[in-house]
């Protein structure tokens, strides 16, 4: 009986303790008040770092759990009135293997040696602000939001980073305007949450100062220690004026044009909590062209948005919907037609913020009449509301208002969230439920759509379930439906046991098994098959010093209500249900190398027809200003009508003189549309916050053997930012 008593204290206990491991003592960190100059240069030798108070107790999470980091690092904060400075010390003991290959803003820090900044302004275990940075002082940036949820790694914030390399290690100086992080007022000390994480690419050791658990990323802010001391923190109003320049020229065929055109932002910082964002004539000229994708589904592409001004505000606007079969509120439906080419935004104004627990978003803007699209107005507010430690309740709406005709999609949205689940595990379940209306139809009750979710995501074991609904007369005009009338259950188990280190697997970090991923897609008015896919993954494994592979086996059914056309082709696929097996193989080689490798691999049948996919990436990062990235995407499906066979060819070159003169190459080409674009993209920073594009676009057709001009641009442009 004492044994029993002893086993289920020790089971009872085992979970709490295993969440205290996850605390380094000292967990906090205090800020050093100064009025000294810093000489910002990386090198940290002024008196302010001496007397600032520096924590050094990190440990290991990858490839040695739990053990202390194999080179030291210390890290100290200091503070004046305008600036949060972080200095960084990482020593290593041998800095000549030091890995540095990228100098570009918004670099891939999953590359090089990096050093990671976490910082939750509110303190609300929620959302935080990331800034990363490598040995030769590249600069990345994001937004975290819904404890590493969600991330918007386009957000650019206004700070800088000096780095300086010698015999011991290498060393990082951090300066950010306190006004480009959003805090709480009227608190006499503020008391925030920080995080901060170390990555050596040669080990490929990864030391975190809080939260090492495996089951938890740097992002889950509410893993993160404490900053105190700062106390003279000032409120003030901030005026942001980023007016813009543009200059240049285009063709199409034998039309040719010049391009002259002028607008630019304010941004009011109301509070240092609340910041209204106006803009006029807004320019999205200098966004990288789309990475081209060929369909051989039934259904549309997705293209992710790259135009920062939507970008920046995208969690403020996220219905909570998720998943990929239906968008809600898509912001490409702005600003762009159907073709994908522009529309001009006349004017609108954002604001966004976070008082106590409540975040709100506020968005309008007012684009040009297009073709015989007339002027239309586009109006969304969102609300979303904190509950208990991670959990939030929210409500969206999108409008739009063309002529006399309004179309809303409202919907409201929920999510409980915790990491402490059977002790220090993640879990989630919510879901959300949205309606579509139109002024000039009467109102329709089926009109509607809903997604509900639960998942155990950690890294042994993922389990994640959701089912979802739109019958179809849900038509949200501002979203994107990949689907429609249907109804989805999706359910998924992952094992992903880690060997002993020690044992004769122990060359194998982490091995991945599914037994199960079925996709069940009914029809929602009949409940006929529309699609379905049972996957098995058979093995996948990542070895210690990087290489990953995987193989899977896959059961598909469709079911076609109307004969299905190959996109690009006259081979017809006639309307029926279809079932047939696939198989899918990944091999991957270590990216951090200077030569790289990643293939997928699809082969089998294809509904009344056999068929080969297969694409492939080499990176060649040659040294810190150069590095080639090439794909190549095969597509060969034979049917008894016949044979698609296309080719995607796509190269990107990325380049940097210094981290505030760099830039990018990309030309793609695909024979489904015979079509070559070229894309060049030149950014300078003369200071922080201001910058120079020089941007070049070609498309060429390719039909008949020949590279025939079809249009073309190139642009400068200038965005100078001042403030008042």
């Amino acid at each position: 009986m004492k044994r029993i008593f002893v086993f289920v204290i020790i089971f009872c206990l085992t979970p709490y303790c295993s969440v205290l491991s996850q605390i380094s003592i000292p967990n906090t960190i205090n800020a050093y008040y100064t009025q000294e100059k810093i000489l910002f240069d990386g090198k940290l030798t002024e008196q302010t770092w001496v007397n600032a108070k520096k924590i050094e107790n990190f440990t290991q999470r990858e490839l040695n759990f739990g053990q202390p980091a194999s080179e030291n690092t210390e890290v100290a904060i200091a503070y004046d009135k305008n600036f949060l400075y972080v200095g960084v010390w990482c020593y290593d003991s041998d800095p000549n293997k030091i890995t540095a290959k990228e100098m570009r803003r918004d670099f891939n820090y999953e590359l090089d040696d990096n050093f990671i900044i976490l910082i939750d302004t509110y303190h609300d275990k929620r959302n935080g602000f990331m800034f990363v940075t490598n040995p030769i002082a590249a600069r990345a940036d994001l937004q975290v939001f819904n404890n590493g949820s969600s991330s918007n790694a386009f957000w650019n914030g206004v700070w800088n980073v000096k780095t300086s390399i010698n015999s011991a290690g290498w060393f990082a100086e951090f300066r950010i305007p306190f006004y480009t992080l959003k805090y709480r007022t009227g608190i006499k000390e503020q008391v925030w949450g920080i995080n901060f994480e170390r990555n050596i690419r040669r080990k490929r050791e990864q030391v975190r100062w809080q939260g090492w658990s495996r089951d938890n990323q740097i992002e889950q802010v509410n893993q993160s220690g404490t900053l105190l001391g700062l106390n003279q923190l000032e409120n003030k109003q901030f005026v942001e004026i980023k007016p813009y320049g543009i200059g240049g020229g285009e063709y199409s065929g034998e039309n040719r044009k010049a391009v002259v055109n002028g607008g630019g932002d304010i941004n009011y910082l109301i509070t240092p909590t609340y910041r209204l964002n106006v803009t006029f004539n807004t320019d999205f000229a200098q966004v990288e062209a789309d990475q081209q994708q060929i369909n051989i589904t039934r259904f549309p592409l997705f293209f992710p948005e790259l135009r920062e001004f939507f970008l920046e505000g995208d969690d403020f606007f996220d219905m909570g919907f998720g998943g990929n079969r239906i968008i809600p509120f898509y912001t490409r439906r702005i600003g762009l037609n159907a073709n994908r080419e522009t529309v001009p935004i006349i004017a609108g104004a954002r604001l966004l913020g976070k008082e106590r627990n409540s975040t709100i978003g506020l968005m309008s803007l007012q684009t040009a009449a297009d073709g015989e699209q007339p002027t239309t107005n586009y109006t969304v507010a969102s609300w979303r509301q904190d509950v208990g430690v991670q959990s939030v309740v929210g409500a969206m709406t999108t409008n739009t208002f063309i002529a006399n005709r309004w179309h809303s999609t409202t919907g409201i949205n929920g999510r409980y969230s915790t990491a402490k689940f059977l002790g220090d595990k993640n879990f989630n379940i919510g879901g959300a439920l949205i309606q579509t209306y139109n002024t000039d139809e009467e109102y329709n009750s089926r009109a509607y759509a809903y997604r509900f979710f639960a998942n155990y995501l950690n890294d042994k074991i993922s389990i994640f379930t959701s089912t979802q609904r739109s019958p179809s007369p849900f038509n949200p005009e501002v979203g994107l439906m990949r689907r429609t009338n249907f109804r989805e259950y999706f359910g998924q188990f992952s094992w992903r046991p880690r060997p002993d280190q020690e044992g004769w697997l122990g060359w194998i970090r982490q091995f991945s098994f599914s037994p199960g991923s079925i996709t069940y897609v009914q029809y929602d008015d009949t409940g006929d098959l529309q699609s379905f896919e049972y996957q098995v993954t058979l093995l996948g494994l990542e070895t210690r010093s990087g290489e990953g592979f995987e193989l899977s086996h896959s059961w598909v059914g469709e079911g076609l209500r109307q004969n299905f056309i190959l996109p690009g082709t006259n081979l017809i696929i006639a309307n029926d249900t279809y079932w047939w097996n696939e198989w899918q193989a990944q091999i991957g080689t270590f990216a951090g190398r200077t030569l790289s490798l990643e293939s997928s691999f699809t082969w089998g049948d294809y509904f009344t027809g056999t068929s080969l996919r297969s694409q492939t990436e080499v990176l060649w990062r040659a040294n810190r200003f150069f590095n080639l990235n090439i794909r190549y995407e095969k597509n060969h499906i034979e049917l008894p009508e016949g044979i698609l066979d296309t080719d995607l060819i796509g190269s990107r070159i990325e380049y940097a003189i210094n981290p505030n003169i760099f830039g990018s190459m990309i030309s793609q080409w695909n024979s489904a549309g015979q079509e070559m674009n070229f894309n060049f993209r030149l950014q300078i920073i003369p200071k922080i916050g201001t910058d120079f594009f020089l941007i070049v676009n070609q498309i060429y057709n390719t039909q008949n053997a020949r590279f025939d001009s079809e249009r073309g641009t190139i642009l400068g442009k200038l965005i100078w930012r001042f403030t008042i």
